[in-house]
């Protein structure tokens, strides 16, 4: 991803959430160096995005985001073993994201891929009716 994706991917961002990141969060990510990914289809649309952290033996997830004309392609599978293979080349051990209880499909990818639950942040989400919780999870890739 560069600086001049943001304003397409801002724009998806929009699209798929309640409560989405602003512009300036985007622009803060590039700048302060996190990996960032954008998928584009022939015609240069956005079809999808990730963020990811890395500090020490530790990469943190911050969002992986498909269109949902998208959805059920292989889009975010394809995102996730991008940050895996950015993560594991960086010699990390663990990789960790928050996911919403009520993003289902979310959960089912994370867990097809082997993360495991280690907690719950209370109130961390914003939503229609106040808070909601963050599922921690985390992928060990010490034997990947």
């Amino acid at each position: 991803m560069r600086r001049g994706d943001v304003d397409a991917v801002l724009q998806l961002e929009r699209a798929v959430y309640l409560f989405p990141w602003s512009a300036r969060i985007f622009h803060d990510c590039l700048r302060v160096g996190y990996h960032a990914w954008v998928v584009t289809d022939d015609a240069g649309r956005v079809l999808g995005y990730s963020f990811l952290s890395i500090v020490l033996q530790e990469a943190h997830i911050l969002n992986i985001c498909v269109a949902e004309s998208e959805r059920g392609r292989g889009l975010a599978d394809q995102l996730l073993d991008i940050m895996i293979e950015a993560a594991t080349a960086a010699r990390v051990e663990s990789l960790m994201l928050e996911v919403r209880p009520s993003n289902r499909a979310a959960r089912r990818l994370y867990k097809r891929r082997g993360f495991t639950f280690l907690g719950r942040r209370p109130r961390y989400y914003p939503a229609s009716e106040g808070r909601e919780d963050a599922l921690l999870l985390c992928l060990s890739l010490v034997d990947a």
